[in-house]
């Protein structure tokens, strides 16, 4: 077995375990299909079942999904996304790691179904500071805690995609957070984009850090919710 066979396989074994052991088995179903870019129709004409199954399979209208349901389903989303040239997968072997989970200085969080940008706003009490046009288009799939201070002095830059864990389609939350300035200098330089950024109990915002925002086209928010309720909340989703 070559590299990307292993690396696809630990993929796979990863799905499909989040997937046995969730509470709601359909929406995390539902939410890797969402993040490779399938559709419903799309998937149940690859498995050859009816759109209708696999949305009550997703809907957890079905009953759980047995190890043989799982296994096609994953197959087929990988299948599906090497016809269409395996940007996804590429994506996920970049990405995925088993340090991409935690460590002293950030955290990363993946959510059992996608939100939207504006619903992660809402919940965690956010303003908006920049590019609230973009929101409305932007689809969260986790969000990664980061302290700012520990990852700007301590991590290495061939580090950095560790922070995005298995998609870039998250949010970064920034604690210890002086003026916001330097973690959207890191970002503006960093070959990969978050998709929103959230500055954690800041008061003023660095006008450079604001422009930054904008160049990137990224979402800038900050909060005063304490860490432990947004947490809190955040788990729930």
């Amino acid at each position: 077995m070559d590299e990307a066979q292993s690396n696809n396989k630990d993929i796979k074994e990863r799905m499909a375990g989040e997937i046995a052991l969730a509470e709601s088995p359909g929406n995390v179903m539902r939410k890797w299909r969402e993040l490779f870019g399938i559709t419903q129709s799309e998937l149940a004409a690859h498995i050859k079942v009816s759109a209708s199954t696999i949305s009550d399979y997703e809907s957890n209208r079905r009953q759980s999904p047995g190890v043989g349901v799982i296994k096609r389903f994953i197959d087929s989303l990988f299948e599906i996304d090497i016809s269409k040239g395996g940007a996804v997968i590429k994506s996920l072997e970049k990405f995925a790691s088993p340090k991409a989970s935690a460590s002293p200085f950030y955290v990363v969080h993946d959510f059992t179904s996608p939100i939207s940008a504006v619903d992660f706003t809402r919940i965690i009490e956010g303003k908006i500071i920049a590019n609230p046009s973009y929101l409305d288009s932007i689809k969260l799939f986790g969000y990664t805690e980061i302290d700012s201070l520990r990852v700007i002095l301590e991590m290495m830059p061939q580090d950095y995609p560790l922070l995005f864990g298995s998609t870039t389609e998250r949010a970064f939350l920034f604690s210890q957070v002086s003026t916001g300035r330097s973690p959207m200098v890191v970002i503006r330089v960093a070959p990969i984009k978050p998709k929103l950024v959230v500055m954690h109990n800041l008061g003023n915002v660095d006008k450079l850090a604001i422009k930054l925002a904008q160049v990137e086209k990224i979402p800038l928010i900050t909060t005063k919710l304490d860490l432990n309720e947004i947490r809190e909340r955040l788990k729930k989703v």
